[in-house]
């Protein structure tokens, strides 16, 4: 088969496209033959050097894509839930920029035929990440007001349809005119240009502060808790622009804040929950109230051209490789 690969870290100029020995099956373990593959910025900070990588390369990443199952194993062939042809997702499964992909039987979610593999794609770890973020980490309410950084980007444009179908007013913040608009367009009731003078933007809209700030940048932390309402709650679930500076437990205890952190991977704790959880996702599709928006759609074998694209943070939307 067919892999985007890395042999040494870089810029989008180290990815090849090579040829690489098939994956094998193992007891719970299928391979998928991959129609679909979602694009993520952890992929580009694998190919950067920035997270530790196992093995020895060429390395292949990628976690989440779409396909039919091409076999499964022995043991396996009677499974009540999978069978070989069908069609299937999956959101954190390793080595899913190729063309087959070995992937345990626990992490697939099974695809109903009127979800496209593109949809699942570009869906699936963006969609789970804003569901939990809304339902888990703060429960929104209707008339809560909500402040969504990185609003204009996949995790970003679903969190706020996500919150706005929940009733809430939200305030998204881009960096982008076409970022702005395409939150807009997902339901936020003012976009802010996420530049110098956000903060007193923010605050002039809602001069009381928000019920709550999802914060995926990092280094806004401290302007976060600062622009929540007295009894408010911030949720930190990413460092885009790098680590925060430390919290004074004083300013949580002086405002009766609360400051929570979101990992989707303490939600998803099985296989039920996992299909659960996606096929509410799909149920939303499918009724119109979430729409998924495919920025770019690339061959697998170009990209570095995708990896280019989504670096340089020009994109409005999910990013999507086609083998």
């Amino acid at each position: 088969m067919h892999a985007l690969t890395f042999s040494r870290f870089g810029g989008p100029e180290v990815l090849e496209w090579s040829d690489v020995p098939d994956p094998h099956t193992a007891p719970n373990v299928a391979v998928v033959r991959t129609r679909a593959i979602g694009l993520n910025f952890a992929d580009i900070y694998r190919r950067q050097g920035r997270y530790h990588l196992a093995g020895s390369p060429p390395w292949i990443a990628g976690y989440e894509g779409a396909g039919e199952i091409a076999a499964l194993h022995p043991d396996d062939t009677h499974n009540p839930r999978f069978h070989v042809g069908q069609r299937v997702a999956f959101a954190d499964s390793a080595f899913a920029n190729a063309e087959l992909v070995a992937v345990p039987l626990d992490r697939l979610i099974a695809l109903p035929d009127d979800i496209a593999f593109d949809t699942a794609a570009a869906l699936l770890l963006q969609g789970l990440t804003a569901q939990f973020l809304v339902e888990d980490s703060h429960a929104v309410h209707a008339g809560e007001h909500v402040l969504v950084h990185a609003a204009g980007g996949g995790v970003g444009q679903l969190l706020v349809q996500l919150a706005r179908a929940k009733g809430a007013h939200v305030i998204a913040l881009a960096s982008s005119p076409e970022k702005r608009r395409a939150a807009l367009e997902a339901g936020a009731t003012h976009a802010v240009e996420a530049g110098a003078g956000w903060v007193e933007h923010v605050r002039a809209i809602a001069p009381n502060g928000v019920d709550v700030v999802y914060d995926s940048i990092g280094r806004t932390l401290a302007d976060s808790l600062a622009l929540a309402r007295t009894g408010g709650t911030v949720v930190f679930y990413g460092m885009a622009a790098g680590d925060p500076d430390p919290v004074d437990p004083r300013v949580l205890m002086d405002r009766s804040l609360t400051l929570v952190g979101g990992d989707l991977w303490n939600v998803l704790t099985s296989a039920e929950v996992r299909q659960q959880k996606a096929d509410r996702l799909f149920a939303s599709v499918r009724s119109g109230a979430l729409a998924v928006n495919v920025a770019a759609r690339f061959a697998l074998r170009d990209g570095a051209k995708a990896h280019a694209l989504l670096e340089g943070r020009g994109t409005a939307g999910k990013v999507l490789l086609v083998p």
